[in-house]
Formats: structure tokens, sequence, C-alpha cells
């Protein structure tokens, strides 16, 4: 039995939500979001919340009734709070600022990273060492903020590059005499 999948997902004030079929899609004020079931599970709107059911007994259908609860959830939470990812960037000489519609990342390179901010998405830099990435789709800013770190992952000997915020980074022993 799915612990997940037996809860129902609720759906706070201000959130539109439809079920046509396979196709959950709901609507609030950070904009729209859908999400496609597979067949092995069916959503049902009752009453203010969702709830998710398997439709067989089967292995595969008993493990999508969670993961499609989880999804529907972070869809609902999407659309009405939305997600953030904060980042920060240790380093002499490094820092971000937002041109326009793309992120410009000074990383010690002889050339400056200019990351396209993809649509759906807001990023900021209140500080020239911190990034915030804000969306309502939580793949879509997960996935920005793995990209951004990637430009210059921090390195275990000082620590210099870009993590998230509360990231714990192993350090290591440097050279001995």
């Amino acid at each position: 039995m799915s612990r997940v999948g037996k809860n129902a997902v609720a759906v706070p004030q201000g959130v539109e939500v439809k079920i046509d079929g396979k196709v959950v899609s709901a609507k609030g004020q950070q904009g729209q979001l859908v999400y496609e079931m597979t067949d092995d599970v069916a959503a049902e709107l009752a009453e203010g919340s969702i709830t998710v059911r398997p439709l067989s007994e089967s292995k595969q259908a008993r493990a999508m009734w969670g993961t499609a609860r989880s999804r529907i959830q972070s869809l609902v939470t999407g659309v009405a709070e939305g997600f953030r990812r904060d980042l920060e960037i240790i380093g002499v000489g490094y820092r971000a600022s937002v041109q326009g519609s793309s992120l410009n990342l000074q990383l010690g390179f002889s050339h400056d990273v200019n990351y396209p901010i993809p649509e759906g998405i807001k990023i900021q830099c209140e500080k020239p060492t911190s990034i915030s990435v804000f969306g309502a789709d939580k793949q879509k800013v997960g996935q920005v903020a793995a990209e951004i770190r990637s430009f210059r992952p921090p390195e275990p000997y000082k620590g210099k590059g870009i993590r998230y915020v509360g990231e714990f980074i192993l350090r290591k022993e440097g050279k001995k005499k």
C-alpha cells in the first residue's frame, strides 16, 4: 500500500483544477501547469481535494500511484505559491548579474558565461554573490539551478564555485610540505 498515494491533495483557495481523463491541469497566481498521468492510475476531484487511486494491483500501478500523487501535489503547490532555489557564489572576483533575459556569470574564466533564462523561470540577484531561481514548475526550477551550478561546481580544496544555499562541501586537506 502506498503511504504517499493514500493521502488526498488539498486544493487551496485561488487554484482552479480540472481533470480531463488522464490530464490534470491547474491554474493559479503563478500560472498554469499540466500533468498527464499514466494509464495505471486515475484521479478524482471531490470537495476541494484530489484523490489518486491505482487501476490495478500490478507493481507498476502501485509504483505510479505515489508518483502521480506527488506530481499533482507539486502541480498544485507550484501554481499557488511557486518554487524557489537559492544559490551562492564563493570565490574572489566571482559574481552574477541579470541583464535582460540572460544571466551573466563571471566565474574566473577568460570569458563571461551568459545563460539564457528559460520561459516560465525568474532569476534574481540581490547581491552579486547570490542567485535566486523562481518558478511554478518544480522540475524546471531544479533543472535551471543545476545547470547554473554546473558552470563552476564547488571544488573540494578551497570551496570556490557555485553551491546551493545550505549545501555542505566536504573539504580535502591540501598538499603537505
